[in-house]
């Protein structure tokens, strides 16, 4: 029996229109989270490193990072600094 990988798995998934409609609601989620991973990465910083930097513990980096936490603005400002980077907030129709 063959098993199913993830990718195929949501491909098989993303057939569906209501899984496609919450799947695409949460992109912008997912970039926030993939952008705030690679600052880190970028820095050469660890998720302790970076909590030590922020006066927190590595559980909030790690929470922040997985998407279960729900950051205010100056979180995601002290994070980036944490990082070395700014950043700046853009928007569109």
């Amino acid at each position: 029996m063959k098993m199913t990988t993830l990718s195929e798995l949501k491909t098989q998934l993303m057939q569906d229109p209501e899984f496609k409609q919450g799947y695409d609601a949460l992109d912008e989620e997912f970039q926030l989270i993939a952008t705030l991973i690679d600052m880190r990465e970028k820095s050469g910083l660890t998720q302790e490193q970076i909590a030590q930097k922020m006066g927190t513990q590595k559980s909030n980096i790690s929470r922040l990072e997985s998407g279960n936490a729900n950051p205010g603005w100056k979180t995601l400002q002290n994070y980036a600094h944490a990082c070395g980077f700014r950043i700046q907030l853009q928007y569109t129709q």
